[in-house]
C-alpha cells in the first residue's frame, strides 16, 4: 500500500525562513507532526511549519519515515539557518540616509501613524535613488515628473500612489527647504472614481452561513453588522464591549477618533458563544502565538468563505463594511447618522454609498417600460415587441 505523501517546502513567514509540511488531512501524520518541537498550525497558510534549520528538516524526515512518502525537491537549501529574509537594498550614499532617518523623525514629529511615515520614507527613499546619488540641493520638481514618467507609469502604480508621492514631496520641502521643488507646481492626478463593491443581504448571509469556525463566523458578523474597518478588528479590546448595553466603543480609529457603534441584537448570542468558548484575555480576537489576530489570517477565510458561499465578486473585509453602509442607506438612515457610525471626518466620503444604494433607483422606470406601459390599451401583449427583428 502505498504511502500517504508528505510536501516539504520554504517560506518566509513571521520574520523567519520556515519550512512548510503539506499534506492531506490523516491522523496519524497530524499527531507525528504535531510533535515536532515549535511546530505550529498556520490558519492562514493551511499547513504547519516550523523554523528552517537543517536539524529541523532532518527531524521532519526522522519523525515521518515509514509513515510517508516526503517530497522536498522544492526546499531551497541556501536559506537553511538564515536567520533574516534578504531585502533588496537601495543605492543610496550615507549621506543621503542621514537625511532620510532624519525625515522619518520629522514625520514621527507630526504625530503621523507609523503606516503612513512609513509609506512616505519608502517613496521619498525611491525618489532618491532615482536621482542617483546627485546632491539634494538640486533636487527640483523636473526629477519627480521623471520619476512618474520613467518608474510609476511604468510599473503601473495606482493613481492613490501618485497622488500620495506629491504629499511625500510637500512634506519633504518643508523638512529641507534648502532643495529646488516649487510646491505649487506639484499637481495631484485627479482621484480615482471607483465605486465600491457591495453584497446583497442574501449573500451576506450566505457567507456566514459557510463559515464553520466560530471565531471566523462572529468576526465577519461584527465587521458587517458594526461596519468596522480591519484594522479596528484586531484592535478590539475586551473592556471595549458592552454587551448589556448592545454598545462597542472603538478606540483610536483611522484619524484618532473614538466612536460608539450599536451592537446588533442577533450578534449577541454569537458574541457570548464566542467569548464563552474561546476565552479570550485582552483582545477580543486572538491570534494562536500572538495577542492579536492577524489580518492576513482573515482576508485568507474570508476568501474560503465567499469560495463555499459561491460569491464570485472580489470580496475583501471592507466589503463588509462598504455592504453595512449601503444597506443602511437603503433603510432610509439619514446619511448624517451614517457618517458617523462610520467615523468619517467628511461627509463627502460617506456620500459615495448614495451611488451604489438601490433606495431611489428602483423607483425609477425605464423609458421602454413606460413606452409599452402606454401601447398596452391597443396592444394585446406589448411585451411580444421585444421578441420581434427590428
Amino acid at each position: 500500500m502505498a504511502l500517504p505523501e508528505v510536501i516539504i517546502s520554504t517560506k518566509y513567514y513571521k520574520k523567519a525562513h520556515r519550512l512548510l509540511i503539506e499534506f492531506k488531512y490523516n491522523d496519524v501524520l497530524k499527531k507525528r507532526v504535531k510533535s515536532l518541537p515549535n511546530a505550529t498550525w498556520s490558519f492562514s497558510l493551511r499547513r504547519w511549519h516550523i523554523l528552517y534549520t537543517i536539524d529541523a528538516l532532518q527531524l521532519i524526515h526522522d519523525t515521518l519515515k515509514g509513515h510517508a512518502d516526503i517530497n522536498d525537491s522544492t526546499v531551497d537549501f541556501s536559506l537553511v539557518n538564515r536567520t533574516k529574509h534578504i531585502k533588496r537594498v537601495r543605492n543610496i550614499c550615507e549621506t543621503h540616509r542621514t537625511i532620510l532617518k532624519a525625515y522619518r523623525n520629522y514625520l514621527r514629529g507630526k504625530r503621523y501613524s507609523e503606516s503612513t511615515v512609513m509609506s512616505y520614507l519608502t517613496l521619498i527613499a525611491d525618489v532618491i535613488e532615482f536621482y542617483d546619488g546627485k546632491p539634494l540641493d538640486q533636487l527640483n520638481n523636473r526629477v519627480i515628473e521623471a520619476f512618474v514618467e520613467q518608474v510609476m507609469v511604468p510599473k503601473k502604480y495606482a493613481i492613490s500612489t501618485h497622488r500620495q508621492l506629491i504629499s511625500t514631496v510637500k512634506h519633504f520641502k518643508a523638512f529641507y527647504p534648502a532643495c529646488q521643488i516649487s510646491e505649487p507646481e506639484l499637481l495631484r492626478p485627479k482621484k480615482d472614481r471607483l465605486l465600491p463593491t457591495v453584497l446583497s443581504q442574501p449573500q451576506i448571509l450566505d457567507l456566514i452561513r459557510c463559515t464553520e469556525n466560530l471565531k471566523h463566523r462572529t468576526i465577519i458578523a461584527l465587521i458587517y453588522s458594526c461596519g468596522l474597518r480591519i484594522g479596528e478588528v484586531i484592535n478590539l479590546k475586551l473592556n471595549a464591549l458592552d454587551l448589556d448595553r448592545r454598545q462597542l466603543v472603538v478606540k483610536q480609529g483611522k484619524g484618532r477618533k473614538d466612536r460608539y457603534i450599536i451592537l446588533a441584537e442577533s450578534c449577541l448570542p454569537l458574541l457570548n458563544n464566542y467569548v464563552f468558548t474561546y476565552q479570550p484575555k485582552l483582545y477580543v480576537f486572538e491570534g494562536q502565538n500572538q495577542p492579536q489576530y492577524s489580518t492576513e489570517s482573515i482576508r485568507a477565510f474570508l476568501k474560503r468563505s465567499c469560495k463555499k458561499a459561491k460569491i464570485t465578486k472580489r470580496v475583501t473585509p471592507h466589503t463588509l463594511r462598504h455592504s453595512y453602509a449601503t444597506h443602511l442607506l437603503e433603510q432610509g438612515i439619514d446619511i448624517r447618522y451614517i457618517q458617523e457610525l462610520l467615523g468619517h471626518s467628511k461627509p463627502e466620503t460617506t456620500m459615495i454609498y448614495t451611488h451604489v444604494s438601490k433606495k431611489d433607483l428602483l423607483h425609477i422606470k425605464s423609458p421602454l417600460d413606460v413606452a409599452l406601459k402606454n401601447i398596452s390599451a391597443t396592444t394585446p401583449s406589448p411585451t411580444g415587441l421585444l421578441s420581434q427583428n427590428f
